[in-house]
Parts: structure tokens; sequence; C-alpha cells
């Protein structure tokens, strides 16, 4: 009986995965919110029958994938798959919220990683090369502008600063890969409960934000982050490029943690509700009081400031 189920489920997910891919493709104005819900079916799927039966529908809607459409579909059900399967799977083994995430953030980082190098070895198509040249061509425009307003001293200044922001921009590639698995992983993660909770009848959930707390670990690795990004200055190293994306993303979750931090003290305080949620709109418009929220954030971590004020409570 559950062999049968687990058949009968895998061909009818397997389905609605395919008609969302099918919508994707040729509706191109739906694309932008469909591609959010392609992971949905494996994760139904695998918060029902664990990850062993999911590898076999992942299996098929990749042959299906490539019989219906084209190759060039293939890592986008490659990228649906592995994020879908290690958020079901942790459904599945009734993990948390936030630990659930972080599982689909590594499943979909996998199947990102995999639809680069796939564009690169198969359609010779270097994304970073592309990137560069758009970021080139788009230099050039805004210097063209510029020249008719400006000194060329200024000019100069600001074609040096230009080249500098979209040299970074490049450099960041892993954390703009990462930063998007993320999104991916929350989002899809998000629909399937309460998708989940409609048909299985569960109760699934994020808890309150001002719950939200990253290990202490992310302190010493932020720690040595900033210490290389002393060492290592020359920008065509690739330790360079290595220690400013581990830079930048524990300075975001640090920071995050920070926000998280203002939330739950407001709520432990009995304030108002838009005093944090104020604070984090400013936050993001004013470089200071983003620095303040990120070293919150630290002292969070490092002192265990929320633990501190429940006793004293």
């Amino acid at each position: 009986m559950n062999q049968s189920k687990q058949l009968t489920d895998g061909a009818l997910l397997t389905a609605v995965f395919i008609g969302i891919l099918l919508v994707s493709m040729f509706i191109p104005i739906l694309a932008m919110v469909s591609i959010f819900l392609l992971p949905i079916p494996f994760i139904l799927y695998t918060s029902r029958h664990d990850w062993k039966p999911a590898l076999l529908m992942l299996t098929a809607a990749l042959l299906i994938t490539i019989l219906l459409t084209t190759i060039y579909t293939l890592p986008l059900t490659i990228v649906a798959g592995l994020g879908g399967i290690l958020i079901g799977s942790a459904i599945y083994s009734k993990l948390t919220a936030y630990e659930t995430w972080a599982r689909g953030t590594f499943g979909f980082i996998i199947g990102l990683l995999f639809a680069f190098v796939f564009t690169q070895f198969v359609f010779d198509v270097n994304i970073l090369q592309q990137f560069k040249q758009m970021t080139t061509e788009s230099m050039e425009m805004s210097s063209g502008v510029i020249e008719q307003f400006a000194t060329d001293e200024q000019t100069e200044e600001l074609k040096a600063t230009m080249e500098e922001t979209m040299n970074s921009l490049v450099d960041l590639f892993p954390f703009f890969l990462a930063a998007s698995a993320i999104l991916f992983a929350f989002v899809s993660q998000w629909v399937s409960y309460k998708v989940i909770n409609r048909l299985d009848r569960k109760n699934l959930h994020f808890p309150p934000f001002r719950d939200l707390r990253f290990p202490v670990a992310i302190i010493f690795v932020y720690v040595i982050a900033l210490l290389f990004a002393y060492i290592f200055t020359d920008p065509d190293s690739m330790l360079y490029m290595a220690t400013q994306n581990l830079l930048v993303i524990t300075q975001m979750l640090v920071t995050i943690q920070g926000f998280s931090f203002l939330f739950f003290y407001t709520h432990h305080k009995n304030m108002t509700k838009a005093f944090p949620i104020i604070c984090t709109i400013l936050a993001l418009f004013i470089p200071i009081l983003l620095f303040i929220v990120r070293f919150i954030g630290i002292i969070d971590l490092g002192f265990e400031l929320r633990d501190r004020l429940a006793k004293k409570k």
C-alpha cells in the first residue's frame, strides 16, 4: 500500500512539476512567480516519503524534461530538485524551520553551482564573462553621458570609481549565488508550508523572526574574514576574492542577527512593533545605522544578550 502511494504521489507530483516548468518556459510574464514554485512538488513528495524515493522522482523528472522540453531546462530541474528534496527531507525528519531553511539553502547552492558549470562546459557560455561584458558596455554608455556634464578630471575619477565597483560585483559572484540560494530556499519553504498545511493537515510555520539565532561560531568566522581582509589585498588573487565573499556573507548574517535582536528586545519590553520596523527601514538607507545593527548582532551572539534579558525578567 505504501509503495503504491509512493508511485501515485510520484507520478502526480512529477506531472505537476512538468506543468509548472512548461508555464515558466512559455509564459514569461508568469516565470518570475512560477520559478519559485518548481521545488514545491519535490518538497511535498519528500516530506511524505523521504529522500530515497524522491531521487527516483527527480530522475523521472529529468528524463521527461529532456523529452518534452530542451536540454537548456535541465539545470533548472536540477536546481529545483536538489533544493526541494533537501527541504522535504528536513520536514520529513521534523527539523526546525530554520534548520530546514539551512538545508534547503545548501541544496540550492549545489544546484546553482551545477547550473553554472553545466552552462560553462555544455553550452560554452561563461556567465562571469557575459556579466563582465554587460557591465563594461553599461559603463561605456554611462561614461558618454558623464562626459557631457563633467570636466575631464571628474570624468576620469568617476570612470575609475565605476570600474572598481564593477570589478567588485564580479568578485562577489559567490555571494550573489549564496544570496540567491537563501532567497529561493525561503520562498519555496514558506509556500510549501502553506500547501502541506492545507493538504496534509499539519501545522508547519516559521517561528517569529525575533527567535532567530545563528550559531556563535559565526563570530569566529567573521573575525577570521576580517583578519584575512587585511592580509590578502591583491584584487587579482583567489584568496582575496574568497575572503571578500566570506566577509560579505558573515556581515550579512550578523546584521540579520542584529535585526532579530531588535525585534526580540521590542517584544521583551512590550514596546510598539513599529519601532524595529522603522529601525530596519532606516538602517537599509543609512550606513551608520546598519553598522550599529551589525555590532548589536555581534554582541548578541558573543554575550548571549537574550538569555541575560530573559533571566532578569
